[in-house]
């Protein structure tokens, strides 16, 4: 089972959420879908493959109160896991390459590109967000 975990202020995030679980669907692979409110850090170690999604934060950060604290924890354990990344923006857009250097310090390893989108996904975002589930799921 792939785990999709995520952090949403506007529903924008959350949106690519489901589009990326259902690329991992698409692929023929089992998935569970949560915001982090719903999820321990120690719960989403438990899974080899994540998607992790948050929205960009004041000055190019992930969201301070929830998100980063949730991630700092499971950072701890994601050694030799298979990850990707995602979230939606509303200026910049450089915070994912921040957290991709993270995650690679981390030990795990990125399976595919970032996917940010500015704002609500059109068409065009939807199918990134499920291209990137697809990757996922069968890397």
């Amino acid at each position: 089972m792939v785990g999709v975990f995520y952090w949403s202020g506007t529903g924008n995030t959350e949106a690519m959420a489901q589009e990326v679980a259902a690329g991992i669907k698409a692929a023929g692979q089992d998935v569970e879908l949560k915001s982090v409110s719903e999820i321990s850090a120690e719960e989403a170690a438990k899974y080899d493959k994540l998607a992790l999604g948050c929205a960009d934060m004041g000055a190019e950060q992930l969201e301070e109160g929830e998100f980063e604290p949730w991630y700092t924890d499971l950072e701890k354990t994601i050694s030799g896991k298979q990850v990707v990344l995602f979230g939606s923006y509303g200026w910049g857009g450089t915070w994912l390459d921040d957290w991709a250097e993270r995650i690679k310090g981390a030990g795990a390893s990125l399976v595919a590109d970032p996917v940010a989108i500015n704002g609500e996904a059109d068409d065009d975002g939807k199918a990134k967000c499920q291209e990137l589930g697809k990757a996922l799921a069968t890397a």
